[in-house]
């Protein structure tokens, strides 16, 4: 695998330098808190790439949905990184915190951005990594893709895929050496202004107020791995992992939708890292920390969460007046 290009060590260094404003997720109550990992890599050509996953359909939230690896807090010692590494070990068998990585693989902590809002009452703390594949001193090196095959946990993800880390950016698909992604036509960027949080959203289609940009990633053979069936597997997770792969094989699904709040943590991440603003309107400002006080100022944020919980146009409001 190629070092960084110059463009991704600038990209890498922006990220390691950046310290995030004063964060409300350590006062939010255990059972708000979840994290979730943003792992960079670099591609054949020095390009950065990040990885994703498809929420398995069996899931009680978000099933279905474009994902970065991660979950909820286990408890108030564990810091946000420990959270995103365990829960992303769980999913996908990335090495934990404190477990090897066989040479010449290591992964290096760069940031923490402010803290986004999902709908239902979770205080995120996106978690921004690079997995290193070359070793300058000895110039060893290994293309993840190929070398770190993850294991999948059928419960909770599946597929994993790769996009383009910079196309974040794009209002289309920028060019790349994959002979099976050039080919494949379609519309990288969808988006229109809504309301959520009592300011303007990129979403389209409005209403639900909660979604923001819609990219649509390419899939390929080479970026997409699914989980291998089992006998652990139950009937309905075997019967959701064949109906993904069926509708790849049979051309309906050429790409994956990433929406919502994991399009939003890309997009940022992405102006951070390449000091770029993107090619489409989007929020000057980043996560959700003066929304996440004012919500918790009226009440809500509790630490008794119900299943049920999903934040309204109404409670928005109310906490939108206060100054």
């Amino acid at each position: 695998m190629a070092p960084l290009s110059p463009a991704s060590e600038k990209a890498i260094a922006r990220l390691r330098e950046y310290k995030p404003p004063p964060t409300n997720y350590h006062s939010v109550p255990l059972s708000r808190r979840a994290a979730v990992l943003l792992l960079l890599y670099a591609d054949p050509d020095g390009d950065l790439k990040t990885v994703l996953t498809i929420r398995a359909k069996t899931l009680s939230s978000f099933a279905g949905h474009a994902a970065f690896p991660g979950g909820k807090a286990d408890s108030d010692q564990e810091t946000a990184f420990e959270t995103a590494r365990r829960e992303a070990s769980e999913e996908t068998g990335l090495p934990n915190i404190g477990e090897p990585l066989f040479p010449p693989f290591w992964i290096e902590h760069l940031c923490e951005l402010p803290a986004n809002l999902a709908r239902n009452e979770l205080v995120v703390r996106p978690c921004v990594a690079l997995l290193h594949s070359y070793n300058e001193k000895t110039g060893q090196s290994a293309d993840p893709e190929v070398a770190l095959i993850p294991r999948l946990d059928a419960k909770e993800v599946a597929a994993v895929f790769t996009a383009r880390f910079h196309n974040f950016l794009k209002t289309s698909d920028e060019s790349c050496l994959d002979d099976v992604e050039r080919q494949q036509s379609g519309d990288w960027y969808r988006g229109s202004w809504t309301t959520w949080h009592e300011s303007d959203w990129r979403s389209i289609p409005p209403p639900p107020h909660s979604l923001l940009h819609h990219f649509y990633v390419p899939t390929s053979e080479k970026s997409v791995t699914k989980p291998k069936p089992t006998s652990s597997q139950s009937q309905n997770q075997k019967a959701a992992i064949s109906e993904l792969e069926e509708r790849e094989r049979s051309g309906e699904l050429t790409r994956y939708k990433v929406f919502g709040m994991t399009a939003r943590i890309l997009v940022d991440a992405a102006r951070l890292a390449y000091h770029e603003e993107p090619e489409f309107e989007h929020n000057s400002h980043f996560g959700d920390e003066e929304m996440i006080a004012k919500l918790q100022r009226i009440g809500r944020l509790g630490a008794l969460k119900r299943p049920d919980d999903e934040l309204t146009r109404e409670t928005m409001q109310k906490a939108a007046k206060l100054s």
